[in-house]
């Protein structure tokens, strides 16, 4: 796998209570009265000031030292945005909240051309997620039902855009590998991708129908390994790396990009995490 740090092709957006904070912080970073940022000069890290974005929010666009992209929204309702507590982290004494609040949505770019409508029915047919937006050139499925959403969008470059690629495959050969393959069963690349995680209510449904579709994936650089619903069930987790549309009897692959299907409860009916 590649040793340097993953840079996701899309965008990352936040919500920040303020952006006042960020903004302090960046004006002494570009005009050098902030030392303990100098590390930053000869990276990626880029920002540009605060501005009202297409969808007339405030908000921050960031690079960060790897050349990630994210774009800072400044909350609109901060007690509703930090009211999310599932999976949140807590508060050590001493210290203030977390600036930020919540992932708004998660864009990942597409070649020009995709077939947004079959990413649409993906979706669909796995999680039971439903469309929010379509059109000619971005599709964006709900998470849940607090406004977060996953965008696949074509990339902005267009037909300039080149290898868009989500995933990186590795075939080299490993003793649990190998093992693996002797145990008769199926045998999957190790990928060095990105990966993106879900949390879904019905964990046995989404498995089995990515069974059905054909899209079931385990990488081996992981412990945890779900080659049957039982253990599925048992570690609350399988993963999908193809995205295929349901309607296509080809069942050509979309894109490639790791997906982590996580319960939301145990096997015991307890919260999972």
């Amino acid at each position: 796998g590649n040793p340097e740090a993953q840079v996701l092709d899309g965008k990352i957006t936040l919500i920040y209570e303020s952006l006042d904070g960020l903004r302090e912080r960046y004006e002494r970073f570009f005009d050098g009265t902030s030392v303990e940022m100098d590390v930053l000069k000869d990276s990626k890290f880029d920002v540009r000031g605060i501005q009202t974005n297409d969808q007339g929010r405030i908000a921050m666009q960031v690079t960060d030292p790897w050349g990630n992209h994210f774009e800072i929204l400044q909350s609109s309702d901060p007690s509703y945005d930090r009211a999310a507590h599932l999976g949140s982290q807590p508060i050590l004494d001493g210290h203030p909240p977390s600036e930020g609040l919540a992932i708004k949505d998660l864009t990942i770019h597409v070649a020009p051309g995709s077939n947004l409508e079959g990413i649409s029915r993906f979706y669909e047919r796995i999680m039971g997620a439903s469309t929010v937006n379509i059109s000619d050139s971005s599709v964006s499925i709900a998470v849940g039902d607090r406004g977060q959403t996953l965008t696949f969008r074509c990339h902005p470059d267009g037909l300039m855009a080149n290898n868009i690629r989500h995933h990186d495959f590795s075939f080299e050969s490993s003793e649990e590998v190998d093992n693996l393959e002797y145990d008769g069963k199926t045998s999957y690349p190790m990928n060095y991708g990105p990966h993106i995680s879900l949390y879904i209510s019905n964990l046995p449904h989404a498995y089995q129908a990515a069974v059905d579709l054909g899209v079931l994936y385990v990488n081996p650089r992981f412990k945890r390994r779900a080659y049957t619903e039982t253990e599925a069930i048992d570690q609350c987790m399988f993963r999908i790396i193809d995205v295929v549309d349901p309607l296509d009897e080809t069942k050509e692959v979309i894109l490639r990009l790791e997906h982590e299907v996580r319960a939301v409860v145990t096997r015991d009916g307890k919260k999972y995490k």
